[in-house]
């Protein structure tokens, strides 16, 4: 029998060459004391909606011998109800998709409108993962201009449109890793130059809308057939551990992903703690506001310190500016606070965390300041 030489790394496998030279997205997982590196809500769920989960979650182990809805209709819907009653805008189950998390959202729809010989868009410094779920699935990834600000130019956006003629547009409000939201404008003048080029499929990733200053841009996708507006349940739910992320469309946008996603994708388990949570929506934004409070603190502080900071409207603060990033992320933990170095020369990002955690955070960069001016 002939054996083939011995693989010991990954680029002695026969990958796409699109992925080699890459690395797997992820933060760091450090054992310290206080965590503000990856958007979580720190708040544990209330006990009563555990309770709720367990409840719902024991109805649907009586069943788990069978498939699950394949289609999450009863999620669909509820999830419809909470957009219309909090997006302003009204949409039913028909609009509604869900999925294993935004990022699961994101990946069936570039299967549905990306792949080989097309290519996607987005703004950087963005959400890392529209790139990287683009090689996965094998469409071209273009990188399109900000402002020194971090917003979007414009006009030099509609000239990179019309130019590189993508067949998927990334819009990002509250933009990751920065925290700047979108103006409805800017997204209406994106949308029309990308359908002036192709019919082009834009989405807005409103993974951190909740938490935002600026009303929901779910509005726009009336009488848009190819926008999307992406959310998650991860962030103003608390419940990065469900994974549960969802869009809202044109119907005909739900029934083209359903040709990409595979089967029974949704377990009952996860459609269960899904609509348990959805039960106690009330609940779960008082927590947002609370947050919203705490970001807001961050930005006057570290602006009181003389640190730059960008404008955010989101559960997270992007802060600078540094010589040298990451010496100074590295100052911060230790400290015994982990924040985040998404390789934004010259900046950092901090999630908003608890009262105590962000008076941990803030007197982490007082120490460091003292160091680097000392």
């Amino acid at each position: 029998m002939t054996r083939g030489p011995r693989v010991t790394r990954i680029d002695d496998l026969p990958v796409r060459d699109e992925l080699r030279g890459k690395s797997p997205y992820g933060a760091p997982q450090l054992d310290v004391p206080v965590r503000l590196n990856t958007n979580e809500n720190p708040y544990p769920l209330p006990e009563a909606l555990v309770e709720r989960i367990a409840e719902r979650v024991r109805e649907a182990a009586r069943a788990l011998n069978r498939y699950p809805d394949r289609d999450a209709v009863e999620l669909r819907t509820e999830l419809a109800r909470y957009l219309t009653r909090t997006a302003g805008h009204e949409v039913a189950a028909a609009n509604v998709w869900a999925a294993n998390g935004s990022n699961e959202v994101i990946q069936q729809l570039l299967q549905t409108f990306g792949g080989p010989g097309r290519t996607a868009m987005g703004f950087e410094p963005s959400y890392s993962m529209h790139a990287l779920i683009s090689r996965g699935t094998g469409t071209g990834w273009i990188s399109g201009p900000r402002r020194e600000d971090f917003t979007i130019d414009v006009a030099a956006a509609r000239h990179a449109i019309a130019e590189q003629r993508p067949d998927v547009v990334f819009i990002t409000s509250p933009n990751n890793p920065t925290g700047t939201a979108v103006e409805a404008d800017t997204v209406l003048a994106l949308y029309d130059a990308a359908q002036a080029v192709k019919p082009t499929l834009v989405v807005v990733d409103e993974a951190y809308g909740e938490f935002s200053h600026h009303p929901s841009l779910l509005p726009l996708i009336e009488g848009r057939p190819t926008l999307v507006l992406s959310r998650t349940m991860s962030k103003a739910f608390g419940a990065a551990g469900l994974r549960l992320g969802y869009l809202a469309a044109d119907p005909a946008v739900v029934d083209a992903v359903q040709l990409v996603r595979l089967p029974y994708h949704l377990s009952s388990v996860t459609q269960a703690t899904a609509l348990a949570a959805l039960e106690h929506t009330d609940t779960l934004l008082g927590y947002v506001e609370q947050l919203k409070t705490e970001r807001d603190r961050l930005v006057t502080e570290l602006r009181a310190m003389g640190r730059e900071v960008t404008d955010s409207d989101a559960n997270f603060v992007q802060f600078g500016r540094f010589d040298d990033s990451h010496t100074a992320w590295q100052q911060i933990l230790d400290q015994g606070v982990l924040v985040r170095d998404n390789g934004v020369p010259g900046w950092l990002r901090v999630t908003a965390g608890t009262p105590a955690e962000n008076d941990a955070f803030l007197d982490a960069v007082r120490e460091m300041t003292k160091e680097q001016s000392a």
